[in-house]
């Protein structure tokens, strides 16, 4: 009876692991394998090269340069993305006026914001990217940021955005939250809306005020989703390649200001034909990545708060 349980469980599980391995885990073990040859991606044949294609990372001030703007997003865009919203969820969830009968109520209206906070995620990134590109235009009459400024007799503001090498990065940056935040607006909203009510009740009838409740309420009783969502938002931070390939001035630019690691893998491959190198950059990435997974389920960690 017992090994029939086991060949049951193991005919499920079977062919997924099996589809599993052959289209995640095989392609991963292949990348440590060309990291390790000379292949170009032109020819079938390649030199087995140990780690010189690490060593040449290592001195490479470009791969050092493009780690430093994924590890800035890294920092930046978890905590601004997140913070953003929950603050907004909790607005839309619990920030309305009180009503009769109900101590806690949301602000009207609240379904068509979460609407609006969501439509970018319908969005194709290409198509975002453009948008914001065009925003971004520095001619007064094209770009609509400038015109704005403009309009608001804020000459002295107007500027070449994307161009300008102190600027560029941050404007993209800028653009990775507005396309992200509505995302965890409706997540949030979702964690919340399953938070007994009862408990907020109880909190503000014994005088809490809203700040109270969300940080002694609120954010204690998401922080699993919030964990969930640091992770994503920081895999999405040691991205960013759609957005800094199309926003960014000569991919990358200006003078290396925007360059990341995924559009520097991408132009060592398809561009430079030096798919070993570029395979060692995708070793690299893993390694960060994955430290910065464990390191967040790490140091995030927290009892769970049952309800």
């Amino acid at each position: 009876m017992q090994h029939g349980k086991y060949r049951f469980i193991v005919g499920f599980l079977a062919l997924p692991l099996i589809v599993y391995a052959v289209f995640v885990i095989s392609p991963f073990v292949q990348a440590f394998q060309i990291s390790m040859t000379d292949w170009s991606g032109l020819v079938g044949t390649s030199e087995f090269v140990g780690l010189d294609n690490f060593q040449r990372l290592w001195h490479s001030e470009e791969f050092w340069n493009a780690l430093r703007h994924n590890i800035y997003l890294l920092a930046l865009l978890p905590i601004v993305t997140l913070a953003l919203g929950l603050f907004f969820a909790f607005m839309l969830n619990v920030g309305g006026k009180r009503r009769k009968n109900e101590v806690v109520t949301g602000v009207s209206g609240s379904k068509f914001y979460k609407f609006v906070f969501f439509f970018p995620q319908v969005i194709s990134v290409t198509i975002v990217a453009v948008i914001w590109f065009n925003i971004y235009n520095p001619d007064p009459d094209d770009g609509m940021l400038n015109s704005l400024l403009g309009g608001f007799g804020l000459d002295g503001l107007q500027n070449s955005w994307l161009g300008e090498k102190s600027l560029a990065l941050w404007c993209i940056s800028a653009v990775m939250v507005w396309s992200n935040v509505g995302f965890f607006v409706v997540l949030f909203s979702a964690a919340m809306a399953s938070i007994p009510t009862d408990i907020y009740e109880a909190a503000l009838l014994d005088g809490a005020n809203r700040f109270d409740t969300f940080f002694k309420i609120t954010l204690p009783l998401l922080w699993d989703t919030v964990q969930t969502g640091w992770v994503y938002m920081g895999i999405i931070a040691l991205d960013g390649f759609a957005l800094v390939q199309i926003m960014s001035v000569n991919n990358g630019g200006p003078d290396g200001a925007t360059d990341v690691l995924p559009l520097r893998l991408y132009q060592t491959a398809f561009r430079d034909s030096q798919f070993g190198y570029a395979a060692a950059m995708g070793v690299a990435m893993l390694i960060v990545t994955m430290a910065f997974a464990v390191l967040t389920m790490r140091f995030a960690r927290r009892e769970r708060i049952e309800f």
